[in-house]
């Protein structure tokens, strides 16, 4: 029986993968959206819409679902040309480590 404290979340890509695919997920999306908000367990980060974004979104999603199994990710899409956010939580400790990414 373990009495330890649970581990903290954490990505299982080296430094050096994260480095290398940087732009292609989590850090890439934090550096262009347009606000980046605080949630308890995570962070919310707000776009304004634009041709192929959604796109975007899918595929960095897609990708953090093999290193970060544990994120979890939702999607609120304004109507129209409206804006998107895409809040991304998870256990204790999650919102930390995506703000050291």
């Amino acid at each position: 029986m373990s009495t330890g404290s649970p581990a903290r979340p954490s990505c299982s890509l080296s430094s050096a993968q994260l480095a290398q695919r940087r732009q292609a997920l989590i850090p890439g999306l934090l550096e262009r959206a347009e606000q980046v908000t605080d949630l308890d367990e995570g962070l919310r980060l707000h776009f304004k819409h634009r041709p192929g974004l959604l796109a975007e979104l899918a595929a960095v999603i897609e990708q953090e679902q093999v290193c970060c199994s544990f994120l979890r990710f939702q999607l609120s899409i304004e109507p129209g040309a409206g804006p998107v956010d895409v809040e991304i939580t998870g256990p204790a400790g999650t919102r930390e480590m995506l703000r050291s990414l």
